[in-house]
Formats: structure tokens, C-alpha cells, sequence
């Protein structure tokens, strides 16, 4: 028997605080279509494992069962949400903390987004501007960072192939240390350093936690709570050098440090958005390129925008906007990919979604990943189709879903504004070619990525 997963202990214990334990005798608690738990210490976790992701494990059930369905976490009720229709319905009145982020700050145990609503309110606009100064600051950075991946991959023969998961996410983690942490990470053994210790960290959170296998392990367990405090302990000292002082480079930190927030808080926001930004950011860059490998009319189109819009001038911030098209892109590669297939939300108070009552404390988790598969809400599903998003009424459902507008996290906004200066900048010069063959087994975790490497080949276009 699986031993119930330190996994959801964090992501359920953590999150739902004193919950009261449910007797996992009903086989459809509350009424709510779903499976009766395996094992009653474990619940349905054996299954979630044999399924080898929590995304697939919901494909299935909402195949089955329909839109609104429930499972077992041990001895909890989860309730996940499998179309547009049911999370609109979804009543919950805490609406400041992003989903994502909820996931990954139980995963962390930490703690003190627990505050009140205009608290939380509060560090998400914190948050915000972070990103639009550290980008506003460090915009001349992103684009040297930028033309030096352009420059490697300009002196590539045509024939060779390019590991662009390699590639994409050694240029995620310096834009990212940089912009987030400042100079020190201008020194490329730093930033290595930092990459090794990051990897030991998501990899844990994004598999370790889940099968259990991270909490059998002694090795891996110090391995992993040695790297956390290790990162907590680069962020210290970075956050401790800022304070009270002025650098002519605005980072991400600075606007933290700067807010009114205590050293903990600061902290905690601080690792948040390290962890998650380097792998939606990397991850957003890997898929955009792939996808755009595989559709020579997306890429023309692409191309004929940014050549249109910039002409021979570098692109600005002033210029991203105007990149509508790029933008179009970029949400339809987190929908195909299905870039966060996962996020999730305390029930507070009582809810009801079509006939169903959702109790007070449960767990409702937004299966995202079967949501932007559903051939209801986007036709022709798996086919990669920008021009979808040219429609005002597909982009407000994207918004709800927390991929665009007001309720996108600050890593996915960062995410899209250093995957559109990366992208003016390659496609400018080289064509993007997919590699004869290959195929891409994806891997579903907090994010998604290839469970191998990608590889693509480039030319010149002069």
C-alpha cells in the first residue's frame, strides 16, 4: 500500500487547514459524480500514480464522469472542474490569490498569504509592478540576452541539431537571476550554480511530492530541504543588500523590499516567483519555438508582423504591444501545451455548480489541462491555431481561465513579455525548422514540459 504522499499532506493539510477528516465510506460524496477512494488510508493517490500524472488522471475522470466530479485525497474530498461553464459558476469569495500560486505555496508550507483580502490584494500589486519595472529597467539586458541565444544559433550549420529545451532554459535562468536578484547573476558560474540548486527543488515539487517517493527517500529528502535553504539563503542576503538603498538597476526584489511588507513575506514572494518564473519562462519560450517548427504559416505570419512593426529597429516596450499577432502565439501555445494544466482553490464557504453542492472546505482543483482540450470551447482542439485568439470572446475566456488580462500570475505576464523580445529577435534572422521524425512525449507536472530533450534545426534567412 502506498503510504498516504507527504504530497498531500502539503498540498492538502497545508491548504485546508483543520479540515474535518471525511470518512471515505460514500462512494459520491455530496452528491457529486466520481470514483470511491482505493485504499481508505490513501484514497484514490494509487490511481493518480498509476495514471502517471494528476492531469491524466482528471482527462480520465472528467471523461467519464462529466464536468464537476470528485476523488479522494486520503481521507478528503477533491472536487475538480472540467469546463469553462462549471468555474464560472465556481463561488468562491477569495479571489486575491492566484490559484497557481495557492499550489505552489502549500507545496513550500508556506504560510502568509493567509492574511486578509486587501492584504493579499496588496502583494499581488507588489508583485505587478515588480515585473513591469524589472522589465522597464532591465530591458536592454533582455535584449543583449536575447541576441546572444541569436548569435549561437546563427553560427549552428544548417544540419545541426539545436537542444532548444537546453537552450531555452540556461536563457530563462539568466533573464530571470538577473532581472529578479541583480548583478551577481551576471556571472555565469552563478547562474549554474543557482540552476543546479533550482532543478533539485521543482523537480521534487513538481513529482516527488506526488508519488510519495520524495518522502521514502532520506537522501532525496535532505538533498531537497539542503537546496531550499540554500535558496532561501541567496534571496536573504540579496534581500538584506537592497534594503534601504538605491541601485541604478530596478530588480524584481527592489519593489518587494520596497512595499510594506515584512522580511518574510518578502521572502516567500521572492522564492515564489524565482522558482516559478525560470520554469513557465523557459517552458513558454521551448514550446512557442517548438510549435512554431510545425507550421510554417504561423511562423511566415509571425515573421511578416515583427518585420512589419520594427522594421530594421529593435523592438522596444513601446513596440510589444503593437505585436498582436506574437501575442496570439503565445496564448495559443500555453493552451495547446497546456502550460499549467492545474491550479486549485479553498472552498470557504458552500458552493453550488449545476445541481451540485460543494462543501464548505473542500479542495476544488480547476482541471485547466482538460479545459483547454474541450472541443465545447475551442474547435478543432489540438490543432495549433493562433488565429483563434483574433476573437474578442475566446480572449475573455482565457482571462477567466487566468491566462490573460487582470487574473494572469506575474511569472506568466513576465513569461510573455520575454518570450515576445526573444522571439522578434530570432525570427528576424533564421527560419525555425522541426527535426523529420521526431516525437514529443510531454511530461505533466506544475508545468509542463518534454520529458525528452526537443531538438530543431535553423537557417538564415540573410
Amino acid at each position: 500500500m502506498l503510504d498516504f504522499a507527504i504530497f498531500a499532506i502539503t498540498f492538502l493539510l497545508t491548504l485546508v487547514g483543520a479540515v474535518l477528516y471525511l470518512y471515505p465510506a460514500s462512494r459520491q460524496a455530496a452528491g457529486i459524480p466520481g470514483i470511491a477512494p482505493t485504499e481508505e488510508k490513501d484514497g484514490n493517490l494509487p490511481d493518480i500514480v498509476n495514471r502517471g500524472s494528476l492531469h491524466e488522471f482528471l482527462v480520465d475522470l472528467h471523461e467519464r464522469y462529466g464536468s464537476v466530479v470528485s476523488f479522494w485525497f486520503g481521507r478528503h474530498l477533491v472536487v475538480s472542474l472540467g469546463t469553462v461553464d462549471a468555474l464560472k459558476q465556481h463561488i468562491n469569495p477569495n479571489k486575491t490569490s492566484d490559484p497557481f500560486e495557492t499550489m505552489l505555496r502549500s507545496l513550500l508550507r508556506y504560510q502568509s498569504d493567509s492574511g486578509s483580502a486587501s492584504e493579499n490584494h496588496m502583494r499581488k500589486k507588489l508583485c505587478e509592478n515588480g515585473v513591469t519595472n524589472s522589465l522597464q529597467s532591465n530591458f536592454t539586458l533582455l535584449l543583449k540576452l536575447s541576441e546572444e541565444l541569436l548569435d549561437k544559433w546563427l553560427s549552428c550549420p544548417e544540419s545541426q541539431h539545436v537542444p532548444l529545451c537546453q537552450h531555452m532554459l540556461s536563457f530563462a535562468m539568466k533573464s530571470v537571476t538577473q532581472m529578479v536578484m541583480g548583478s551577481t547573476f551576471e556571472d555565469d558560474q552563478e547562474v549554474i550554480q543557482f540552476q543546479k540548486i533550482h532543478g533539485t527543488v521543482w523537480s521534487e515539487i513538481g513529482k516527488g511530492f506526488l508519488d510519495g517517493s520524495l518522502d521514502k527517500s532520506a537522501t532525496r529528502k535532505k538533498q531537497y530541504e539542503d537546496a531550499l535553504m540554500q535558496l532561501e539563503s541567496i534571496l536573504k542576503k540579496i534581500i538584506k543588500e537592497r534594503k534601504g538603498r538605491k541601485f541604478g538597476q530596478h530588480i524584481f526584489i527592489d519593489s518587494l523590499v520596497q512595499g510594506n511588507l515584512n522580511e518574510q513575506q518578502t521572502l516567500e514572494d521572492t522564492m515564489i516567483f524565482s522558482l516559478a518564473g525560470c520554469v513557465i519562462t523557459a517552458q513558454l519560450c521551448t514550446w512557442a519555438v517548438y510549435f512554431l517548427t510545425t507550421s510554417e504559416e504561423v511562423q511566415k505570419k509571425l515573421y511578416e508582423e515583427v518585420d512589419q512593426v520594427l522594421g530594421k529597429s529593435p523592438i522596444t516596450p513601446e513596440k510589444i504591444e503593437q505585436l498582436r499577432y506574437c501575442r496570439q502565439v503565445l496564448c495559443e501555445t500555453v493552451r495547446i501545451a497546456k502550460l499549467t494544466p492545474i491550479s486549485a482553490r479553498l472552498q470557504d464557504i458552500e458552493g453550488k455548480i449545476d445541481q451540485f453542492i460543494i462543501p464548505r472546505e473542500t479542495l476544488v482543483l480547476y482541471a485547466l489541462g482538460v479545459v483547454l482540450q474541450d472541443p465545447c470551447t475551442w474547435p478543432s482542439p489540438h490543432k495549433f491555431d493562433p488565429d483563434r485568439f483574433d476573437d474578442e470572446s475566446v480572449m475573455k475566456t482565457f482571462s477567466l481561465l487566468g491566462f490573460s488580462g487582470t487574473q494572469e500570475c506575474p511569472e506568466l505576464r513576465f513569461a510573455y513579455m520575454v518570450t515576445t523580445v526573444l522571439l522578434s529577435v530570432l525570427l528576424r534572422r533564421l527560419c525555425l525548422h522541426s527535426v523529420e521524425g521526431q516525437v514529443i512525449e510531454t511530461k505533466y507536472e506544475l508545468v509542463t514540459s518534454s520529458k525528452e530533450e526537443a531538438w530543431i534545426t535553423v537557417s538564415k534567412r540573410y
